[in-house]
């Protein structure tokens, strides 16, 4: 059953233009212009060349936007439709349908990892580290921004999902620490934005594949608490209508 609920997600999902824009388009566009224009100059304490900081960043920028901002306006707006009330009436568990949602999310991750790296790498970008350290930290920000998306789909009204949704995905861009470093905000802002769950998976990912760097185990366990709380959260409280 969750396996059936998944596999019918990811095509809705490749079928639908504005996903694929939001998921593949923007970040592999983003990764071209901030790489290769020189309207952005960027200041890393960390040493990090411009490519190597910003690749990482737009990885995590992918997660965001399959996990929260895209899965969160599909769920709202399947909700308004009745779709998911229609579901409530069948033998799928509420389980199920946030599970499928977030296994669809994982799939879609992969295709956007591959195609993102492979820009990357074509610009100069030249990756380090486990691999293995990379997956867990991609499955725990999936984890986080899905139980956040499917959070705020499952209790505010379409229109107020698309809006937050939205404004939480432009916000987290420039704020979140995923293509400018925390490190040019004065330091009490950026001890706070440091436990952000975008901050977290872009500095985890830099540490592992800008610096070959052994697992960060800190940014690690911010992603698994906003995950634990948020997917639980998501649970409780999400309604079918």
């Amino acid at each position: 059953m969750l396996l059936a609920q998944t596999a019918i997600e990811l095509k809705l999902t490749l079928r639908h233009g504005e996903q694929l824009l939001l998921n593949l388009i923007i970040p592999v566009l983003l990764t071209v212009a901030l790489v290769t224009q020189p309207f952005l100059e960027l200041d890393t304490t960390d040493g990090l060349s411009k490519v190597d900081f910003l690749v990482p960043g737009i990885l995590a920028l992918a997660v965001m936007s399959a996990a929260f901002t895209g899965l969160a306006i599909a769920t709202g707006f399947e909700r308004r439709y009745g779709v998911l009330k229609r579901l409530g009436a069948t033998p799928l568990p509420r389980w199920g349908l946030l599970g499928g949602k977030t296994l669809a999310v994982a799939c879609l991750e992969v295709i956007q990892i591959a195609v993102i790296s492979g820009v990357g790498v074509a610009l100069g970008w030249r990756p380090h580290g486990n691999p293995l350290s990379v997956a867990v930290l991609v499955v725990l920000g999936t984890g986080a921004f899905a139980g956040l998306g499917l959070l705020m789909a499952g209790t505010l009204r379409a229109e107020a999902t698309l809006a937050a949704a939205n404004v939480v995905w432009f916000l987290l861009l420039f704020t979140g620490g995923i293509i400018f470093p925390l490190t040019s905000l004065p330091s009490g802002v950026a001890d706070v934005l440091g436990f952000l769950p975008s901050a977290a998976l872009a500095d985890g990912l830099r540490a592992v594949l800008g610096e070959g760097g052994p697992f960060p185990l800190g940014d690690a366990l911010t992603l698994a608490a906003w995950a634990v709380v948020s997917l639980a959260a998501a649970v409780r409280y999400f309604r079918w209508e």
